[in-house]
């Protein structure tokens, strides 16, 4: 019996939380935005930045770049960048 994306997306979030390895800052960014994206639970949510506060910027971009895909949707791209930077989840 195939697993449920919901649970395929839980293991891949426990691979990510306790890897070891370093990833450059847009592999970062998007693991957070996918992350953002497939458990926001009352809508489409942007953080309010302060002028000058760049790493905010860069994650209201790609929380904006991703604003359009479905929970599910963000859920899978979430669980591909982990298989394809850390390891298969299976």
């Amino acid at each position: 019996m195939p697993e449920d994306l919901e649970t395929k997306f839980r293991k891949a979030y426990r691979m990510a939380s306790k890897t070891q390895q370093k990833f450059p800052p847009d592999v970062l960014l998007h693991f957070y935005a996918y992350y953002k994206r497939a458990t926001e639970k009352n809508g489409f949510y942007i953080p309010p930045t302060s002028e000058g506060d760049l790493r905010s910027a860069f994650k209201v971009n790609a929380l904006i770049q991703v604003k359009n895909l479905s929970k599910e949707e963000a859920q899978e791209k979430y669980i591909e960048l982990v298989e394809e930077n850390i390891g298969s989840i299976e």
